[in-house]
């Protein structure tokens, strides 16, 4: 069994989040390892189909602020240090596989539904990094 060094935690920052991070937590204790916590906030242009000719940079800022609030709140309640708390602004998938490289995650943890169908085990964002990424991908089942 491989040993896992750097886990990289993909969180929403819902009131679903802390389901993710109490086993993710456990998982880098047990394993001695750094965690990181990433949220991703989608570019407002793409929520609103980008053909809006407005400027959304200021509605993106406040986004990206509250997210930044929201993760340091749960990296102070995690005793995740500063630097390994990241708010970027992409799609999530391609910005957690970037991570992944940047950083040498060899454990990625998500949330993941259990919806039904083509879904059955993993979400979108979920499924996403798992097909794209070198690294181990864990899924956490949210109730």
């Amino acid at each position: 069994m491989s040993t896992y060094n750097k886990m990289l935690v993909a969180i929403d920052l819902t009131e679903e989040a802390p389901q993710v991070l109490n086993k993710a937590k456990a998982i880098c204790d047990a394993y001695g390892a750094e965690l990181f916590l990433v949220h991703v906030v989608e570019p407002v242009g793409y929520a609103y189909g980008g053909d809006i000719p407005m400027d959304l940079t200021e509605l993106q800022d406040q986004l990206d602020k509250a997210a930044r609030e929201q993760l340091a709140k749960y990296g102070d309640q995690y005793g995740v240090p500063k630097s390994h708390q990241i708010v970027t602004v992409g799609r999530p998938e391609s910005e957690i596989h970037r991570l992944v490289k940047d950083q040498g995650v060899d454990l990625v943890i998500v949330g993941s539904h259990g919806r039904k169908g083509f879904q059955l085990l993993l979400g979108s964002t979920a499924n996403g990094v798992l097909h794209g990424t070198q690294c181990d991908v864990l899924a956490i089942r949210i109730h």
